[in-house]
């Protein structure tokens, strides 16, 4: 495994200044954002596939820090019912394809998307009820028509360019849990499968540990987000875990992302690590920073400092018994 950081931390440096910073940390990796809701502020993969000479000097720019790129990330809708928003996103991530195959980065991560309830939306509908029926009916509907249509298309559009999709679990998009994520696995294309985020499983209850062994099982296991949520227990008695208080709203949602560490502390991300490493991961753990208690130099550095102390980079001689 190598250590790396999504560049979308240092979103206020050009991509020089971040990747120097990143270098000098002692990281390995990077990940670097193309479009969609985050933004390209580091890459414009359309700028760079239509100018050789631009392209070669992004490239060359990472390669002489010794950095390798672990992901390109689109973070977008393509589902989304506003064609103005999904036209974008699908472009964004179509032209990110193509990035990344011309680069010789395998993985791109994005959202699996959301559509709305039906042909006639505004806007997208996430489904988490089975009750009353028009739910499960607009789930159903959602996915035969919206979901695994599109994401079979692009299957064979990753293929074409040896590329493949690691689709985070996030909810608010159809996917958003094990389940979900290696439904449209099973269903679209086994070129696609998991940013692994535990920030977003914490939430809804879910044991990091289990979903790794099984995204793992079905080798679906693509890229890694090191990111930590804490909870107000205080908070959650009260309402539960389901919040739509703004993220600013620190004192009084039921849980925040945090740097790691400062949610479920060092001794999960232990477990977690190690857990990556019993599964046989050999790809990067990008530190992601969402923490809007901490500045994104501290969160980087404290997030830098516990990954390191506590991955082990390699196997030395063997063990007495074997």
């Amino acid at each position: 495994m190598k250590l790396g950081v999504f560049s979308i931390l240092f979103s206020d440096r050009s991509i020089e200044e971040a990747v120097e910073r990143i270098a000098e940390s002692g990281l390995e990796a990077i990940e670097i954002g193309t479009g969609g809701f985050l933004g390209d502020v580091h890459c414009q993969p359309e700028l760079l596939l239509n100018n050789e000479k631009l392209f070669q000097q992004f490239k060359h720019g990472i390669e002489k820090h010794g950095l390798e790129i672990s992901a390109l990330s689109c973070h977008g809708n393509p589902l989304h019912p506003n064609q103005a928003i999904s036209s974008k996103h699908h472009e964004q991530f179509e032209q990110t394809v193509k990035l990344a195959s011309k680069l010789g980065v395998k993985n791109v991560v994005t959202f699996s998307g959301c559509p709305g309830e039906s042909e006639y939306s505004l806007n997208p509908s996430w489904v988490t009820c089975p009750w009353p029926k028009d739910f499960a009916d607009v789930l159903e509907w959602q996915w035969e028509n919206r979901v695994i249509p599109y994401w079979k298309e692009q299957s064979q559009f990753l293929r074409k360019h040896d590329v493949r999709v690691a689709i985070e679990p996030h909810p608010g998009f159809v996917v958003y849990n094990n389940e979900t994520a290696l439904r449209l696995r099973r269903e679209c294309g086994d070129n696609i499968g998991v940013n692994f985020d535990p920030s977003h499983l914490f939430w809804q209850q879910m044991d990091p540990i289990a979903s790794i062994k099984e995204i793992a099982k079905h080798n679906a296991l693509y890229h890694f987000h090191a990111k930590d949520t804490a909870f107000d227990a205080e908070n959650m008695a009260k309402n539960g875990v389901l919040d739509t208080k703004p993220y600013s709203d620190e004192l009084n949602r039921s849980w925040i992302f945090r740097t790691l560490g400062y949610g479920n502390g060092e001794e999960i991300w232990k477990k977690i690590i190690s857990t990556l490493q019993l599964v046989g991961y050999d790809g990067a753990i990008s530190i992601e920073h969402e923490d809007s208690l901490m500045s994104a130099e501290e969160g980087f550095d404290k997030a830098v400092s516990l990954l390191k102390s506590i991955v082990i980079k390699e196997k030395v001689g063997e063990m007495w018994w074997a």
